[in-house]
């Protein structure tokens, strides 16, 4: 069984060929009964569905996809407070986080 990605089959490889190649490809394709059982699987009864984790993440995705990548506001606040020398950090806040972090992806 072959997979089918992006309808790019098999033979459809996009790869320089020469006049001979062309010629001789002519002459040695399979017969058409054959040629549309390998394009058209659907006919086959094939069907897919979707799990609903699937679902879900799909349903996830799509509310992401609705917020913003970045948060413009905070990103002027912390621009500006380091501009004017008001950005502090809090040591202990941020070797904790590290540490949370670490330990989420380690265990």
């Amino acid at each position: 069984m072959s997979v089918d990605l992006n309808g790019i089959g098999p033979g459809q490889v996009n790869t320089p060929r020469t006049t001979a190649d062309k010629s001789s490809n002519q002459n040695t394709q399979a017969p058409a009964g054959e040629q549309s059982k390998a394009q058209n699987p659907a006919a086959r009864g094939e069907n897919v569905n979707l799990s609903s984790q699937a679902k879900n993440l799909n349903q996830l995705e799509q509310k992401l996809g609705e917020y913003p990548e970045m948060d413009d506001d905070r990103i002027s606040q912390i621009r500006s407070a380091l501009e004017d020398g008001s950005y502090k950090v809090d040591a202990e806040k941020l070797a904790q986080k590290m540490l949370d972090m670490d330990k989420s992806i380690f265990g």
